[in-house]
């Protein structure tokens, strides 16, 4: 569980394409193809390979006679960003006018330009946004240039877009919190004050995002004063739908100043939002993790039985993993308990938590026991479990046992996954000492197999294995 919301601003790409269709950075598309046996979307997403080019295949398809029209092809270009497959969306971009000779819009522009940024860089994107038309360099193109000098972070070009969009009359929240992200990302909360002033004064409408934005600054800096001066006008302003991140990013500074009282009254806004709220999860996850910020179980305690009762396997995890930070192994199983009574689905992340922590406290009998339990339900431990355990029979000083517990973790283990260096080498330490080469070398060969390790690493941990026993 996460004990803190993070302090981030809205993403620039949700930020662009929020109100502007034509810098949209990766919105998911809003028409659904439907992928029919044979038609020029499923032969497009048939090109699997980044490197390929999808040209031959809009070739070939007007070649057999079949129909082309720009809404279906911008649909497409839309689904491609959305799945990151830039190059292939910019030469559809390309295509539609160069060989289907489409009128450019100052909207395919803005479009274009983005995907070239990702693709070419920015040097190749600004010799094509000098090529375009005079007519065609509208605010949405500028809006466009300056999303992508937001995009490489290079605050004085974006700075000289913003100046033209100025210049050319621009009046609306959009680009302004596009630089106003970008100065949070460089750390320039001076120029973000400037900024917020600016629109103040010209009567620019201050919309949730660019007061997000300053509230994650006034995080940044452990600003209580700022905080509370951008909640206050956020409360103030009819338009403005507060949401869970603006009250957990001011619950978790204040809680970090040690702020305690602010803290729970803010606690109580984030809790007030939960019957209405699409996030329910994300809500509970985060009043958990607050209450053990700032140290208050009882906090804990109470909201855990206000809304345990809508709260399933993800919620249990959280408070489980809550309690484990008060060292409250006696709540945790009561709470253990009543996951198992309300018969949910079985899932060994929930007896983990509690498996970890009699390991730390060397109640090993009690871990086989949780272990035990879930294998009589007919549910495998995943290999995280039999880690968990290795864990603790080192710590207990009980290598063998830890070396057939990591060997049933590897035997279930997903590929590449990855084991604590510190088990995998007091466990070839034992082997090292107490078990033949043969033996030894197949356990070795067993990580490599599983990913947990390279052979190179391997080689080289056998070898600091070898060098330690030499000098003992």
């Amino acid at each position: 569980m996460a004990l803190c919301p993070k302090v981030r601003p809205f993403s620039l790409g949700y930020l662009s394409s929020r109100r502007n269709p034509a810098c949209q950075m990766a919105s998911r598309p809003s028409t659904p193809h439907t992928g029919k046996p044979d038609s020029l979307h499923r032969r497009v997403s048939l090109v699997g390979a980044p490197t390929d080019s999808v040209v031959p295949v809009l070739d070939q398809w007007v070649q057999e006679g079949g129909n082309v029209d720009k809404r279906k092809l911008r649909d497409m270009i839309k689904e491609l960003r959305f799945y990151r497959r830039y190059k292939h969306a910019l030469e559809i971009s390309q295509w539609m006018t160069d060989k289907r000779y489409s009128p450019l819009t100052s909207g395919d522009v803005a479009t274009r330009m983005n995907l070239m940024t990702r693709v070419h860089g920015i040097e190749e994107l600004e010799k094509y946004f000098n090529s375009i038309p005079q007519q065609l360099k509208n605010l949405d193109v500028y809006i466009a240039l300056l999303n992508c000098y937001a995009h490489i972070r290079s605050v004085e070009k974006a700075e000289d877009a913003m100046q033209k969009l100025r210049d050319m009359g621009y009046r609306k929240p959009l680009a302004y919190n596009i630089l106003m992200n970008l100065y949070y990302r460089a750390g320039s909360k001076e120029k973000m004050d400037c900024l917020m002033h600016e629109m103040d004064e010209k009567g620019i409408y201050v919309d949730v995002y660019t007061l997000t934005l300053h509230l994650s600054s006034y995080a940044a800096a452990s600003d209580s004063e700022g905080i509370v001066k951008i909640l206050t006008r956020m409360e103030s302003d009819p338009r403005i739908v507060l949401d869970c991140y603006a009250y957990a990013t001011a619950a978790y500074v204040y809680s970090k100043l040690g702020l305690v009282e602010k803290a729970l009254e803010i606690i109580k806004k984030l809790e007030g939002l939960i019957p209405t709220s699409k996030r329910r999860t994300f809500i509970f996850d985060c009043l958990l993790g607050l209450c053990v910020w700032i140290g208050k179980k009882d906090e804990l305690y109470r909201i855990w039985e206000l809304y345990k009762e809508k709260i399933f396997n993800k919620g249990y995890i959280s408070m489980l993993s809550a309690l484990m930070t008060f060292d409250d192994i006696e709540g945790a199983e009561m709470i253990f308990e009543e996951w198992e009574l309300r018969g949910l689905s079985y899932n060994f992340r929930i007896p983990n938590v509690l498996i970890g922590a009699y390991c730390r406290c060397g109640h090993l009998g009690k871990a086989n026991a949780l272990v035990d339990k879930g294998v009589v339900k007919g549910v495998d431990p995943p290999s995280a479990t039999w880690y968990i355990l290795a864990g603790g029979y080192i710590a207990d000083n009980q290598v063998p046992k830890a070396v057939e517990a990591l060997k049933k973790a590897i035997s279930v283990c997903p590929p590449d996954w990855k084991s604590r260096m510190n088990t995998v080498v007091a466990c070839l330490e034992f082997l090292e000492r107490h078990s033949d080469v043969e033996v030894k070398e197949e356990f070795a060969r067993s990580l490599e197999g599983k990913g947990v390790f390279t052979e190179i690493v391997r080689d080289n941990l056998l070898g600091f294995v070898k060098a330690g026993k030499s000098e003992s």
